[in-house]
């Protein structure tokens, strides 16, 4: 069973930055796809960033430039370093993992705002 426990999420100011962590355990992201979405209030969930097979980065044209996401094979963590925020930015960041099937993590609050 995979388990995916994310952290870092909070209340910045615009212009501020975030890391967020996402450590799992039951799997592996250096041999699958794992990443991050995000989803405002009445908003459909969107990809922010992915990486696959701890290589093969994607971010969505919204974050490119401003978010990093990169993996610690070690630890079987992926991170997500956010900087220059700015308040459309706001949303729950959910962290995924695809092997054969979906998982999700709990989700974070991410907060843009002065």
């Amino acid at each position: 069973q995979v388990q995916l426990v994310e952290s870092g999420g909070g209340l910045v100011q615009p212009g501020g930055s975030l890391r967020l962590s996402c450590a799992a355990s039951g799997s592996s992201f250096t041999s699958n796809t794992g990443g991050w979405y995000r989803q405002a209030p009445g908003k459909q969930r969107e990809l922010v960033a992915s990486i696959s097979r701890g290589s093969t980065i994607n971010y969505a044209d919204s974050v490119k430039g401003r978010f990093t996401i990169s993996s610690d094979n070690a630890k079987n963590t992926v991170y997500l370093q956010m900087n220059s925020l700015k308040p459309e930015d706001t949303a729950v960041y959910y962290c995924y993992l695809l092997e054969y099937r979906i998982s999700w993590g709990q989700g974070t609050q991410v907060t843009v705002s002065s």
